[in-house]
């Protein structure tokens, strides 16, 4: 949910530069300076400004109304700025959101707000997360939901000026038991005081830190997507004049087989028995031969995200598996969704521990190692898994595992001076690599020789890896961002970080409008979690980005485990050009330094 309105927040305050929004305070905290207008409406409104500053006005309107989101009991809401304070009423707030119409208390507010984002208010209110109240008291008590409530404290206050973050967490967990749901304007109603107040200037740095934060993100993402535009034009001679429907699923038929594999060397007090890995290993069928080759299959791997499962990517495993190769996909047991389960249960109280950042990468390597294992003694698997040269593909923390995999380690002088500043990131992912500071500072050996190429999504690793680590791998990267991520941001986690890599064959994939769930396909009820995200979250057209995902995976692994060249042409911009489509479009960059990266954010 906080998600949610960050995004709506954002949308209603790109408004550039800091300046505008402090010179509007004025006319909206002393409305008698200003001169008289006359309201859409028709009637006399008191007074009014000019309408050259009324969209830094609305950034104010958003702030009032979106950090606002306490006041339960409150029946007033209190925007203080310096020694100034002037109040509104909820009820005045619910009346225009529910009816449209501007009682006199809103109407001293309204005058300063453009149109737009006047009409945009009520939806604004009553935006609603259908959220399980007990899904959002776990999260709202993890390290990740109380930093996220200090910072929203530091603008709410209760009626008697106590930090309100105790507050907001009541009003939030009320809100989403109610039955209207958890939206702003109910989060007011139940917070739980007579009056609430927010401390305006604090809540304006806030909003100007997001605003700067949109705007420079925005232009990262509109220049990459340009380079990538112009590169592919350049490249439209690569294109093979018949191209192969890599998003389509291939000629061979496969089965999936799960095991339970037991780590016993892993035994800590929670597994005193050893870890538990459950693997799917989706195989290619072919009747009296290893593989279609004859040969035995070449073998991908795909660690799944935070609070996720083994069937999140299922639809690509069957993709690359109806191709020819071995899919292996683990659920790593400490930071998936049986983990989220229990923590959403209270039977676990974090939403995952730090040696998840060991754990994870030593989940695949221990897989390896018994399927190479079970190659040799089980009559099944005797042949069919190539595992000198093995593929990896993760999404967020699974993009973590990933590079961690193919040789970027564990930087913690690089955690130290990022997770100093922790509470003052708006990039939520921090809070889980600031996770890895509680892991004892030994020299981890996590990279596996046998990895040969990776593809990583949404990875989560400036802080926990950044420039040195990311630097040390050789093999060839693809990093896939979204441009609406808002848990690991593209420009903070994927763009800056694509500059650090020094493989000679990396990618950078941009989907412009996907968010961080665009590629994961809805995991089956089984798991025993089920949370249903606005559509904001979603973002447009998940199965056009797995459609994508299907694509782009197909030629990567082709060209760089395979070694079939015919599919270094998909791995052009023009390619990705070329299917390119609305509503998620996509472009590829072969090379982005950091020279050319801050041009692009001037």
């Amino acid at each position: 949910m906080f998600f949610f309105w960050r995004n709506t927040l954002a949308d209603t305050s790109r408004v550039k530069g800091k300046t505008p929004i402090r010179k509007a305070l004025n006319p909206v905290l002393n409305p008698e300076s200003t001169p008289e207008k006359e309201s859409p409406q028709g009637r006399s409104w008191q007074r009014s400004v000019p309408w050259k500053v009324p969209q830094a006005v609305g950034a104010i309107a958003a702030v009032v109304t979106a950090f606002a989101s306490p006041a339960a009991a409150a029946e007033r809401i209190f925007a203080s700025y310096a020694i100034l304070e002037r109040s509104i009423s909820v009820s005045a707030l619910e009346t225009y959101a529910k009816e449209g119409k501007i009682e006199e208390d809103l109407a001293v507010y309204a005058q300063f707000i453009p149109p737009e984002t006047l009409e945009q208010l009520p939806e604004i209110l009553l935006a609603r997360a259908d959220i399980d109240p007990v899904i959002i008291s776990q999260f709202l008590y993890t390290r990740q939901g109380e930093v996220l409530l200090q910072r929203l404290g530091e603008v709410i206050q209760s009626g008697s000026r106590v930090e309100g973050s105790y507050g907001l967490r009541a009003a939030l967990i009320l809100a989403a038991a109610d039955e209207e749901g958890l939206t702003l304007l109910n989060v007011m109603r139940k917070f739980p005081t007579p009056e609430m107040r927010i401390d305006l200037l604090r809540a304006i740095e806030m909003a100007e830190e997001l605003q700067g934060l949109v705007e420079q993100s925005s232009k990262a993402i509109d220049g990459v997507m340009n380079l990538a535009r112009q590169q592919a034009r350049a490249e439209l001679d690569l294109l093979p004049d018949t191209q192969f429907p890599l998003e389509e699923s291939g000629d061979l038929s496969w089965r999936k087989r799960s095991f339970r594999l037991k780590d016993r060397f892993r035994k800590t007090a929670d597994t005193p028995k050893g870890r538990y890995v459950d693997v799917d290993l989706y195989l290619p069928e072919v009747s009296n031969s290893l593989s279609p080759t004859g040969q035995p299959n070449p073998t991908i791997v795909i660690s799944h995200g935070l609070g996720s499962d083994r069937t999140t990517f299922a639809y690509l495993a069957a993709h690359l598996a109806s191709h020819g190769f071995a899919v292996v996909v683990p659920q790593h047991p400490g930071s998936d969704a049986r983990q989220l389960e229990a923590l959403l249960t209270g039977a676990a109280q974090e939403v995952t521990k730090s040696i998840e950042f060991v754990d994870r990468p030593l989940d695949i390597t221990f897989v390896l190692d018994e399927l190479e294992r079970l190659s040799k003694q089980d009559p099944q698997l005797k042949g069919q898994l190539s595992l000198e040269r093995v593929g990896v593909l993760g999404q967020s923390f699974g993009g973590y595992t990933s590079l961690v995999l193919a040789g970027a380690p564990i930087d913690f002088d690089r955690l130290d001076a990022d997770c100093a500043r922790e509470e003052e990131s708006w990039n939520v992912s921090i809070f889980l690599q600031c996770r890895a500071l509680d892991l004892p500072r030994e020299n981890y050996q996590l990279q596996d020789d046998r990895i040969a190429a990776a593809i990583v999504i949404n990875p989560i690793d400036s802080a926990v890896l950044g420039p040195d680590s990311l630097s040390q791998i050789e093999i060839p990267i693809v990093v896939v961002a979204g441009g609406m991520d808002t848990v690991a941001p593209a420009l903070a986690e994927q763009i800056l970080p694509f500059t650090w890599f020094r493989a000679p064959e990396k990618y950078l994939i941009l989907m412009q409008t996907g968010t961080h769930f665009s590629t994961l396909a809805e995991s089956p009820s089984e798991e025993g979690v089920s949370i249903k995200y606005p559509p904001e979250v979603i973002g447009p057209n998940p199965l056009l980005a797995q459609r994508y995902t299907k694509a782009f995976s197909l030629a990567f692994f082709q060209t760089h485990i395979n070694g079939r060249s015919e599919f270094e042409p998909y791995l052009s911009s023009a390619y990705i050009d070329a299917i390119s489509q609305d509503p998620i479009p996509m472009g590829l960059l072969r090379f982005l330094d950091a020279i050319e990266l801050d041009a692009l954010l001037r």
